[in-house]
């Protein structure tokens, strides 16, 4: 038992000696920090043991889930790294397989797999609990000797096209959810192999790295203070051609120097009682660094963070092909936070701004990009934090099939209290809504900056420059010097990595650390939060955060100050070839020529489509119209909407509803006018009744969402009224049609008995004509008797006569009217059920006479 270091006096003493009670609050608190610190480093030895744990496995994880390997991508044509995997659902938990599967792309920054599904609470947790067949990529702590950036993206290929062969029967491709640098991964795949991907969830990926808001963000000028990425070549050189994956992690807990050095330890010890379990759950994925190789980490360097040519659609792979991001026809789901400091929100949506001009512009290309802006979630919560998964991430798996089917556009979209919205109730908690946003009201978030692009291309240039200075003179040297056994050491000895051994128990100064902690657990006397010296050290701890927070202000603004001023000298810009114009060499896209022939073609093809369709697309185009009168929309019209198409049409499948909406919602953005007014010519053939029931299922499916505002109540009426019109109007059509149908259907009869009255003309000529030639014939027999087979040349050509009048007889029928029946049919029924076996004779005639005559066509001699 652990006592007082101190005799303990009576209470009446102790009252005498301390009346306020500061020297009980002192010894209380000094025994309570005692034994938080020996139970610290306790939790602190017992990181350093799991982490050793952790990477020797030959496969290290922190994925929560059992799951099989269905492909390793070590034995693909072009080898790498990753694997396929299926997600195993937990006991008591089924999935549907008739449902759209999720797979999950795991980020390789720095830190190992399993982020995306170490706990329930994740982005798989949530696709199993809905329901969906779930599959995740993976990859080994250490690449394959050769890989590419390429290499990868084509591995994610193959991958997805496997998870697709799984499902061949559904038309719904896999949503795909890729985090922080998995993110541009999957959408560089998306833009070469469009057709195997469903919508595209990413959550915290930088796809724009020169965007930014200034005063934030300061890791894009990190490139600029290093002088480009001659020191990325530098490390993987020293590295025997791997790049630590540790350096990256140090990079980012540099962005935040309290939580790394202050919040996130006293955090722990604080409340050692309680936060061990939580802390050593995410230890465990944050420590796991892995390596990268030297041509991947150089690629993305040069590519991306220092060249920005992903979003300007400037990268071309190996065998020619361009990596443009507006060939991605998938829906595309953005999902950052003004709290990440590594992927802010500009990084995040940058590239639209970047590659399209206007909302038109995304209309025109097919592409429909959805966004969503938290307030203050961190780079990591977006996509661990368990109460965003709860939110967020419930929300986008239960409206991904909306979110498949919206029109092409840029939407914004919030997540809020269910309870908080009229109509129909939903199952959840909370509710997702969609509203239209422009290009111009996304720069508000983007704040694009020519001066800072100048700035950024002026280091792009520059690094050009000094990379190929370092390998030209400094490459073979430290390549010479570089060993395998080297680039071990220098990677074990990486200031991460060396704090995780020195506490674990191969130090032997942590022997005596397990036996008290415990003894302090047998024995703990933990102290009141009110206890004086508690709070004194509360205030402290807030301090020293203010303190480190200040210093990293400081930090931040010098460095963006130099940046600036530096990369902002026009001199400076000349010497590398700008000029101080960064459209040199940032140029958008969608500005191209190519680009704008192809709007027009795209357009003129919808012109002609403008009054095509019946009324499923009448029903589809007028809610259209009327939604877009909204402010926003949310998921219940679309299930109402869906719900009732499958009783109408239960074979019409989400894609093929997915391109009736997009269809109508392209007529409607070409000739709004026109297209409305064009409803009650869909409509036509429709009777009064069927008409009353489309606007009624118009009604219904508008009143999910509640109220109508006004804009959108009084395009309900306009609509209302269009198709009153086409009601009014449907007796007179069906008066006309009926009236049409019975003239046709007198024309056909009358046709009819007119090729009747000729076939047995026809036929009566050639029955009188029969027995006379047949007499004619037997008076000549006996004055040729050595000449029987020969027959009078006037005789022979007659027999044929009455067929061949027959066919030209019905040609003539026909031509008077194409419906009418041809003269084989005609001669099925009575009238010519007399004449049939003339008919035969006739043919058997004609037969016989064509065997016995010369091919000359003459008569001749047996």
């Amino acid at each position: 038992m652990m006592t007082l270091p101190m005799p303990t006096p009576s209470a009446d003493a102790l009252a005498l000696v301390d009346p306020f009670g500061f020297g009980r609050a002192a010894g209380r608190y000094w025994l309570d920090a005692m034994e938080r610190s020996v139970l610290y480093l306790d939790v602190m030895r017992r990181r350093g043991n799991q982490y050793l744990e952790h990477i020797e496995q030959t496969k290290p994880s922190v994925l929560g889930f059992d799951a099989e390997v269905l492909m390793d991508g070590r034995d693909l044509p072009r080898p790498v790294n990753y694997e396929l995997l299926r997600i195993l659902p937990p006991e008591g938990m089924e999935t549907d397989l008739q449902m759209r599967p999720f797979v999950v792309v795991d980020p390789r920054a720095g830190h190992g797999p399993g982020i995306g599904g170490f706990k329930p609470d994740s982005e798989i947790g949530v696709a199993l609990r809905a329901g969906h067949p779930c599959y995740f990529i993976g990859f080994l702590p250490y690449p394959v000797p050769g890989q590419q950036v390429e290499d990868v993206v084509e591995a994610e290929i193959a991958f997805l096209r496997h998870v697709n062969e799984r499902h061949a029967e559904l038309s719904e491709k896999p949503m795909v959810v890729g985090n922080c640098q998995a993110g541009w991964q999957v959408m560089m795949a998306a833009s070469l192999e469009p057709d195997l991907f469903g919508p595209i969830l990413i959550a915290g990926a930088p796809l724009s790295y020169w965007a930014g808001v200034r005063g934030e963000a300061p890791m894009r000028y990190t490139g600029g203070l290093t002088g480009g990425s001659w020191m990325t070549s530098l490390f993987s050189d020293l590295g025997d051609g791997t790049f630590d994956g540790a350096w990256l992690v140090q990079n980012f807990e540099n962005l935040n120097p309290a939580n790394t050095y202050w919040t996130k330890q006293y955090r722990l010890y604080s409340q050692v009682d309680t936060e061990a379990e939580r802390y050593l759950e995410f230890e465990r994925w944050w420590g796991g660094h892995v390596v990268l190789g030297g041509d991947e980490i150089q690629y993305i360097v040069d590519n991306l963070f220092v060249g920005n040519r992903l979003s300007t659609a400037q990268m071309v792979t190996s065998d020619g092909r361009r990596i443009d991001l507006r060939n991605v026809r998938s829906p595309v789901v953005v999902f950052c936070s003004w709290g990440d400091d590594i992927t802010p929100p500009p990084q995040a949506l940058g590239w639209v701004r970047d590659l399209y001009e206007g909302s038109d512009d995304i209309v025109a290309n097919e592409q429909t990009i959805v966004y969503c802006v938290h307030d203050s979630t961190g780079h990591l919560g977006i996509f661990v934090s368990g109460s965003v998964s709860r939110k967020e991430h419930t929300e986008f798996t239960a409206n991904m099939d909306y979110i498949d089917v919206l029109p092409p556009g840029l939407y914004e979209t919030t997540v809020s209290r269910a309870d908080e919205h009229d109509g129909e109730p939903v199952e959840r908690d909370y509710l997702l809504e969609f509203t239209p946003r422009g290009v111009d009201e996304l720069d508000e978030v983007v704040q694009h900056s020519v001066e800072d692009d100048t700035r950024f291309a002026t280091v792009a240039r520059l690094s050009e420059i000094n990379l190929g200075l370092y390998r030209l003179f400094v490459q073979p040297w430290v390549r010479a010097l570089a060993t395998p056994e080297s680039a071990h050491w220098m990677r074990r000895m990486h200031p991460n990595r060396l704090g995780y051994r020195l506490l674990s128990d191969r130090n032997p100064l942590m022997a005596s650390i397990p036996v008290l902690a415990e003894r302090v657990r047998a024995d703990r006397h933990p102290l009141n939060e009110d206890n004086l010296f508690r709070v004194l050290e509360s205030i402290a701890s807030d301090q020293i955060t203010r303190s480190l927070n200040a210093w990293r202000d400081l930090r931040d603004g010098a460095i963006e100050r130099m940046f600036l001023d530096v990369y902002g000298q026009p001199l400076l810009q000349s010497l590398v070839g700008l000029g101080g114009d960064a459209h040199v060499h940032r140029r958008r896209p969608g500005a191209e020529p190519e680009h704008r022939r192809f709007i027009e073609r795209r357009q003129a093809e919808l012109h002609a489509r403008l009054a095509e369709g019946g009324s499923h697309e009448a029903v589809v185009r007028a809610l259209i119209y009327v939604l877009g009168g909204a402010p926003s929309t949310d998921e219940r019209n679309f299930k109402r909407l869906r719900a009732s198409h499958a009783e109408l049409e239960p074979q019409l499948s989400l894609a093929d509803f997915k391109c009736l909406m997009r269809e109508q919602f392209f007529i409607l953005k070409l000739d709004r006018e026109a297209a409305v007014e064009a409803l009650p010519a869909l409509l036509q053939g429709q009777s009064a009744e069927q008409i009353a029931a489309h606007l009624e299922h118009i009604e219904h499916v508008l009143a999910a969402s509640g109220e109508l505002s006004d804009n959108s109540a009084e395009r309900l009426a306009r609509v209302r009224a269009l198709f009153e019109r086409a009601i009014d109007r449907a007796p007179q059509i069906e008066a006309e049609s009926r009236a049409e149908a019975e003239a046709w259907i007198g024309e056909q009869a009358q046709a009819q008995r007119q090729a009747y009255s000729e076939l047995e003309g026809l036929m009566e000529t050639r029955s009188q004509a029969e027995p006379a030639a047949r007499a004619e014939k037997s008076a000549e027999m006996p004055a040729a008797a050595d000449t029987r087979q020969e027959e009078p040349a006037d005789v022979a050509p007659a027999m044929p006569e009455a067929p061949a009048a027959a066919e030209s007889a019905a040609p003539e029928a026909r031509k008077e009217d194409p419906a009418a029946p041809s003269v084989e049919a005609d001669a099925k029924p009575a009238p010519a059920g007399k004449r049939q076996p003339a008919n035969r004779r006739t043919t058997t005639r004609r037969r016989g006479t064509s065997t016995r005559r010369k091919p000359g066509g003459g008569g001749g001699k047996s």
